[in-house]
């Protein structure tokens, strides 16, 4: 199909608003199903992974796709949870419309918020499907008020609903002014009369919804005033348009799981949305993207997974140009593509994915080289599209593997997962010699180190990172540092005398040297350097190194048979034991910069939290709805604060950290570490 002929849409919003039951339905009213799947029997084309269907949640982006009415609809679901919006935000590169999916019975829910403004920052279509009408507490009303409250004015009803709860039958169509009821099990809905008890509601919604359309156009507007309202045609015309840049965000109404509005919402994709002809281009690092199909080949790879019957798979969406199996592409960085392995996806199953052209999405495999956030393009296009920016991981684990022999397989599948999932970090720390990953929040973690134990087979033991102290002094100290070793034959001889004394904070370890009069001579001055680090980052106090601290060594004495290297590096070490008792040594604490954004409702707890982990509050910002909390908190304060924010908003609640400088334990700090060390060496 030509890309006029295309929809890409994505369905939106926080877990548990029925994304997934709605991808079902649209399939189920398609033929592309015989029978609805559930989230809860693990049965739906799009949630497949065994993780998923442990859980009952999608935990990563699916794809399939169904005809409707002459159109190709390409669906993709995407994950609620706040642990895996890395996909979601990749989807919203993949679509060229975004249907958010709200709860009637929850509302409007913070990933709602947040996903929809990222879909504001890339430019694209946005609409609503309220789902869930036939729950208890479903309110169209309510949730009404709360779309309008959140998102402005521009929320359009384009339906209503008739009834609510177990009264919910059916929908009114504003523009059309038509009834569709949905009784005794019906999943394609009956044209009926408006009933009188919505013939209020309809006056009202309609009324509005003309109003929001003649306001987009002088002639319509001068039009209404004249008494003439704009034809059915000339209204989807200008809600489409409104859409394209972000003037109509229109709302639907339904259930999937009793089927009400299905086919409606299937219908307002092929006539409402956006092709991708009319999509804004992504941001580019080079060159510039346009939608023309006779121009060069320009494709986002939006998607990274793994398989263990054909491997990588990379799934991506053209922007432009057109190309047939077999063609050879090329990445940003030059290297050359044969694209032979083309499918489409549909769940799990692969699928004939036709011609590749201007809003195409499909997946290659066995293309180890490519990466998501890659641009495929024609060879010398010079395009290169801008990767999607997700959010930095804040919640740390240490892994390790329960078998030595599996120590390799690890590594390969942390950075398989790593190439997978631009939200997961791997970091190995050698001053800790620990292996940290990173993600998003405790179940990302924990759902990763699931997938790494299914697809490699690789049990994992799980532990706390390790806090980066350092030690410093506070005292001086004027020591001689000797060594002196004779066992018959050549013997080992050094002598440095050292003057110990803090440094500038932040300034870290200076070596000065006073010596004069060839009391050591200048090639084994280094030696005595190297020793007196060596002794240093072993640490004084608890193992840990020292910094901020000034070695100057002045004096000392040598033998020209028995001193070597070796002799003054000991001589150093030696120094640096002899001055540990008068030096007064402390911990020193990472403190780290946090920002945390909440709603203005939790402004109160998430301060009196962050004074309870011995932080200072820098300032307090508006963000939009929300408020933003600046700190300084001391790291060992922050290790499971993905955990406890999320707890203390109701998942609400977000935060960056990035480590500043450090500053002195307190007293009680201090004697923590060095109790915990001692227990380690013990």
């Amino acid at each position: 199909m030509g890309p006029e002929r295309i929809r890409n849409v994505g369905l939106f919003g926080h877990g548990g608003a029925g994304k997934t039951a709605v991808a079902e339905a649209l399939l189920f009213n398609a033929g592309r199903t015989t029978r609805i799947g559930t989230v809860e029997a693990g049965t739906t084309v799009m949630d497949y992974e065994p993780e998923e269907i442990e859980r009952q949640n999608s935990l990563g982006l699916g794809i399939a796709s169904f005809e409707h009415n002459g159109h190709r609809v390409n669906l993709i679901d995407t994950p609620g949870y706040a642990d895996f919006v890395g996909d979601a935000l990749a989807a919203l590169r993949a679509v060229d419309l975004a249907i958010f999916v709200v709860s009637a019975v929850d509302g409007v829910e913070v990933q709602t918020e947040l996903l929809w403004e990222a879909a504001r920052e890339e430019g694209i279509a946005k609409a609503v499907f309220i789902n869930k009408l036939d729950r208890d507490r479903g309110s169209f009303s309510r949730t009404m008020e709360q779309l309008v409250e959140v998102f402005g004015k521009r929320i359009a009803p384009v339906q209503i609903p008739i009834g609510e709860e177990h009264d919910f039958s059916g929908l009114v169509r504003l523009v059309s002014g038509k009834a569709f009821e949905y009784r005794d099990g019906r999943t394609k809905g009956s044209p009926a009369d408006i009933p009188p008890e919505v013939s209020d509601l309809f006056d009202e919604t309609r009324l509005a919804l003309v109003e929001t359309v003649v306001e987009t156009d002088d002639d319509l507007l001068e039009a209404y005033f004249e008494g003439e309202e704009p034809s059915p045609q000339k209204m989807i015309e200008v809600v489409h348009a409104g859409m394209v840049v972000g003037d109509i965000f229109p709302v639907l109404v339904g259930s999937a799981g009793s089927m009400v509005g299905i086919d409606t919402l299937a219908e307002f994709i092929v006539d409402f949305a956006p092709s991708p002809l009319e999509r804004p281009m992504p941001p580019t690092r080079l060159g510039k993207v346009t939608p023309d199909p006779d121009g060069p080949v320009v494709a986002y790879t939006f998607k990274t997974s793994g398989d263990q019957y054909v491997g990588r798979i990379n799934t991506f969406r053209v922007f432009s140009g057109s190309f047939t199996p077999d063609g050879m592409l090329e990445t940003a960085g030059g290297s050359r593509l044969k694209m032979t392995n083309l499918f489409a996806m549909q769940g799990k199953e692969h699928a004939d994915p036709g011609p590749m052209g201007v809003g195409s999405i499909a997946s290659v495999a066995k293309l180890d080289m490519l990466r998501v956030g890659d641009t495929l393009r024609s060879p010398g296009c010079g395009v290169e599209i801008a990767p999607v920016e997700v959010p930095r991981p804040v919640h740390e684990v240490t892994v390790s593997p329960r078998s030595t022999q599996d120590e390799d397989k690890l590594s390969t599948a942390l950075a398989r997962a790593q190439e997978e999932d631009p939200t997961i970090m791997v970091d190995r720390r050698a001053e800790t010699k620990e292996t940290v990953l990173s993600g998003l929040g405790e179940a990302h973690v924990s759902v990763t180190l699931a997938r790494v134990a299914r697809r490699f087979g690789v049990e994992v033991d799980v532990g706390m990172p390790r806090i980066p102290y350092r030690e410093t002094v506070q005292g001086r100290a004027d020591v001689e540092g000797k060594h002196k070793k004779q066992s018959g034959g050549r013997g080992q001889f050094g002598v440095a005398y050292v003057r110990f004394e803090p440094n500038g904070r932040g300034d870290g370890y200076e070596f000065v040297d006073q010596i004069k009069g060839g009391s050591i001579p200048r090639n084994l001055i280094p030696a005595v350097d190297k020793g007196i680090r060596e002794a240093l980052e072993r640490g004084i106090l608890a193992g840990y190194p020292v910094i901020d601290v000034q070695a100057t060594v002045y004096d000392g004495k040598f033998h020209s048979v028995d001193s070597d290297e070796l002799s003054f590096r000991m001589a150093g070490i030696m120094a640096v034991r002899a001055a540990a008792p008068q030096l007064r040594a402390t911990i020193l604490e990472p403190i780290a910069v946090v920002k945390v954004r909440v709603p203005e409702d939790y402004m109160g707890d998430a301060i009196g939290d962050i004074n309870s982990k011995r932080g200072r509050v820098l300032g307090m910002d508006a963000d939009g709805r929300s408020r933003m909390v600046t700190a300084e908190v001391p790291m060992s304060e922050m290790r499971r604060y993905s955990v406890d924010l999320r707890s203390m908003t109701r998942g609400r609640g977000s935060f960056e950290i990035e480590f500043s400088h450090y500053e002195p334990a307190p007293p009680q700090e201090v004697q923590k570490v060095v109790a915990a060390a001692k227990s380690e060496s013990e």
